[in-house]
């Protein structure tokens, strides 16, 4: 999962994509992009979080310790002139939201709300901020939820301030795959149980990675579940449930760094805690490429 790359002068780096001539002329206006994320990055990282999450063996779920998950954002639409939760996120940029595609409808107003804990309660550090563009992964079909695809991104209408309560998540690398049982945490503010009230305070919970071998046996999810997707819990117990969707799952790397490696999909209509039927999410390692994309094109 980690990788080791060589390290390199910023001049020499500069100098590789400007050239020279005409490349130069080309790519003039495309220099203080690249300084601000270079010395972005350098000043702030991801999935290390200044608040360190409590985590233990408990498979239910309990309150999380306040902004020890400072990417978890909140997506809120407008209906009736009340903002109302409808989704979890990860913030993956001072300006980008990552979410789950089911969670998106383009007729809706939305806007994010970051360092947020306590849903019920004015918080101190915590604001929102109008989603400016919505964007839902091309392949994503919302009849056919077996396929994929189950990811959107959303374009903040201004950078947030990081803060000890506001952090970036990290994405992990390309192609990444957990292995069984690799212990990692669904985090939001979804129903308590099935059918249940919507959590105020911001839920965690352990949910053990369920490798693809076992959770597409025909007794688990058989043929619904593709190599995009990841699945975790399954033991009837804990599980993600309405309100969660478009979360993270949250898995620490060997060197110690929280990396967000799925968006809360889907779960069983026989219930959200059902054996056997453990949390579907969709794979974040399997969509770098357009991830990157749809930021530099947008």
């Amino acid at each position: 999962m980690n990788q080791t790359y060589p390290k390199i002068r910023l001049s020499d780096y500069l100098k590789s994509i400007i050239g020279n001539g005409a490349q130069q002329h080309q790519l003039t206006k495309m220099i203080p992009i690249v300084l601000v994320s270079i010395f972005f990055a350098s000043a702030y990282g991801c999935g290390r979080p200044p608040v360190e999450p409590v985590v233990t063996r408990v498979v239910n779920g309990v309150d999380a310790r306040p902004y020890s998950w400072p990417w978890q954002i909140s997506l809120q639409y407008l209906k009736d002139d009340e903002w109302r939760h409808t989704c979890g996120g990860s913030l993956i940029a001072t300006n980008w939201v990552m979410t789950a595609a089911h969670c998106i409808n383009t007729k809706l107003t939305y806007r994010v709300y970051v360092g947020k804990y306590n849903l019920a309660v004015e918080e101190p550090g915590s604001y929102a901020i109008a989603a400016e563009k919505l964007i839902v992964n091309e392949k994503w079909n919302p009849l056919l939820v077996a396929l994929g695809n189950d990811i959107a991104l959303i374009k903040l209408s201004e950078h947030v301030t990081l803060s000890d309560q506001i952090q970036l998540g990290c994405i992990p690398p390309a192609g990444s795959i957990l292995p069984n049982a690799y212990p990692c945490y669904i985090t939001g503010w979804g129903r308590l149980y099935t059918n249940g009230p919507i959590a105020d305070k911001l839920q965690q919970a352990l949910m053990p990675v369920v490798d693809h071998a076992i959770c597409s046996q025909p007794d688990w999810w058989g043929v619904a579940v593709r190599t995009t997707m990841v699945c975790a819990g399954g033991d009837g117990i804990v599980a993600g449930c309405n309100g969660d969707s478009g979360g993270p799952l949250n898995c620490k790397s060997a060197d110690g760094v929280w990396e967000v490696h799925g968006i809360a999909s889907f779960v069983s209509g026989l219930g959200c805690n059902y054996e056997k039927k453990p949390t579907v999410f969709s794979r974040v390692s399997a969509y770098n490429s357009w991830i990157d994309q749809v930021m530099m094109q947008n």
